[in-house]
């Protein structure tokens, strides 16, 4: 799951990605509403973290344009203003959740965790293939009652597959959903990670494949 954070507090931005990161997070980080502007237009991000008080004006501003870009994308506002009226506005111009600062990380996630059950969100709690069940919410992948020891963007790699489960994902994509902005992507590195999947996958006896389909990406599938 890739988050765009719009937050211009530089150390309280390292926190909560550090937080997202950990859990399993790709982030995506932007200081101004110029940054998440751009940054909006790519359509990559499946959750929007905005705070409103930044240098170049209310965050509640970008909302219009968010939905426009990432139409169903989750908007959490994560703002010191706190009044009633404040609360109001934000969910009233279009987010679906306002977090007053200060906030615990732990309540943040929860939030999180809270509008991505929401119905209108598509994915599901669960994807099972072969023996393999995999928690979206959580990001952990068990078969047969044992929970795989996967790094975290063996963990990306393996979302973004299964969302297109028995279907062909284009590289670009799965690179997409596996790195954020800041990363730099090393040739090849996207292989080393999936043969390492791969690898697992078939030890724990998941009873899934991952099919390299040449010039395009991988496929994930059951097994015969």
């Amino acid at each position: 799951m890739r988050v765009l954070l719009v937050e211009d507090e530089a150390e309280f931005a390292k926190a909560l990605r550090g937080a997202l990161e950990r859990d399993q997070f790709v982030v995506d980080w932007v200081a101004g509403l110029s940054l998440a502007s751009e940054a909006s237009r790519s359509g990559v991000h499946d959750l929007v973290l905005l705070d409103r008080t930044l240098p170049d004006g209310d965050g509640l501003s970008l909302i219009p344009q968010l939905r426009i870009d990432t139409p169903g994308v989750p908007i959490i506002v994560l703002s010191a203003r706190g009044e009633l009226s404040d609360r109001v506005a934000g969910l009233d111009d279009g987010a679906d959740d306002y977090l007053v600062k200060p906030f615990d990380l732990e309540e943040m996630l929860a939030r999180i965790r809270a509008v991505r059950r929401r119905p209108n969100q598509l994915a599901p709690d669960e994807i099972v293939v072969g023996d393999l069940v995999f928690d979206m919410a959580h990001g952990e992948a068990i078969v047969r009652g044992t929970r795989l020891n996967l790094r975290r963007r063996e963990v990306r790699v393996l979302t973004a597959l299964l969302r297109r489960r028995g279907r062909a994902v284009l590289r670009e994509s799965i690179e997409e959903a596996v790195y954020g902005f800041d990363d730099t992507i090393q040739s090849n590195i996207l292989d080393s990670h999936v043969s390492r999947l791969r690898r697992k996958l078939s030890d724990s006896g998941a009873g899934v494949e991952i099919h390299t389909v040449r010039g395009v990406g991988y496929l994930l599938k059951e097994m015969d």
